[in-house]
């Protein structure tokens, strides 16, 4: 089959690869119908994440049809619809019950990361039956791509860290596609103000199109002095961290309210000061997450309804055998426009 592998930073290539294999009675191999690039995956061609190691098959979200299953899964048969989750679970060890699946002793995310990907015509779902979820028929099989990852990861690290409330302040830095999905679904709470903050004019042009209320470009000018005046001098109540760099971490130290809250959802590849000369005596939180997806099927719900518009995130569409093209335009947002692109296997 056909697949993009990474091959250590800066290198991947599309190659072939054999066919995934039924490893366990819990697994599932499903042939991916439609799969897309993350922000993460970016970071580990940067060399960010050492946890994938070259010969690494890159990918952790995703659509298909059930292919095989193994003789432990019973809710899932060949040629069912369904939507990978980028978090693998297994549902039983400690983590699992407390609701933290990106931690599960067997799983969290592993796709792309310590196990092949799918970025690939097939994958191997380990622990099926937790980890990937039925698609209704009719439903829209590419939006629901969003929901493999950059949606719940918003909401969950970004929002419900965040403790966003009816009539805060929001700030998100960073109007990329992990931003942009924070910006969709902080609006579930009726936030009286959601400012998103980026060097890129064209993606604080979609976020205003999304609901933002305000867009601040730090390109130019004092980012902190645009956000304290538009919230009175005051800061947020809550500021979303959504890019993964020391500069935009330390600008939601700057923009901060008192008893706010730093919600950080960037993947971050070197280290970031921590300004407590600043923050000691004032009442912040600093949250860490990664996405655990419990979340998913409410937002699957939401997006079948209509009242999450998750297609909006979608700017352009390869086949797998233009990924490395794909690749190249999603890397380039500044110049593409590039949000989330598609790829169909």
């Amino acid at each position: 089959m056909k697949a993009l592998v990474y091959h250590g930073p800066g290198s991947k290539s599309l190659d072939e690869k054999p066919m995934p294999k039924l490893i366990s009675a819990t697994d599932a191999i499903v042939r991916i119908t439609r799969t897309t690039i993350c922000g993460t995956d970016l970071h580990i061609l940067k060399g960010d994440v050492p946890t994938c190691e070259p010969g690494r098959i890159l990918g952790h979200e995703g659509v298909g049809v059930i292919e095989q299953v193994g003789a432990a899964v019973s809710t899932f048969k060949p040629g069912d619809h369904v939507l990978i989750s980028c978090i693998t679970s297994c549902g039983k060890c400690d983590y699992c019950r407390r609701g933290m699946y990106s931690h599960c002793t067997t799983g969290g995310w592993i796709l792309g990361n310590k196990i092949d990907g799918t970025q690939a015509e097939y994958v191997r779902i380990p622990h099926a039956e937790t980890s990937l979820y039925p698609i209704p028929a009719g439903a829209d099989e590419e939006a629901l791509v969003m929901l493999s990852d950059i949606l719940p990861t918003g909401f969950e690290c970004g929002v419900l860290n965040g403790k966003v409330q009816p009539g805060s302040t929001v700030a998100i830095v960073g109007s990329g596609p992990i931003g942009l999905a924070a910006l969709l679904t902080a609006q579930f709470y009726a936030p009286a103000q959601i400012i998103m903050i980026d060097r890129d004019a064209n993606r604080l042009e979609v976020a205003l199109t999304f609901g933002a209320t305000a867009c601040v470009n730090n390109a130019s000018g004092d980012p902190v002095a645009e956000i304290m005046k538009l919230t009175g001098g005051i800061g947020v109540d809550c500021a979303i961290e959504a890019v993964g760099v020391p500069a935009s971490f330390e600008l939601c130290e700057s923009i901060i309210a008192p008893g706010g809250t730093i919600a950080n959802v960037g993947v971050h590849g070197v280290k970031v000061d921590l300004h407590m000369e600043r923050l000691w005596d004032r009442n912040i939180t600093i949250t860490t997450r990664l996405v655990d997806t419990v979340s998913t099927p409410m937002l699957l719900k939401t997006v079948r309804s209509g009242r999450l518009e998750a297609g909006k995130l979608i700017t352009h569409r390869f086949k797998l055998n233009d990924v490395l093209k794909a690749y190249e335009t999603f890397s380039q947002a500044a110049d593409t426009h590039a949000l989330k692109v598609i790829i169909e296997a």
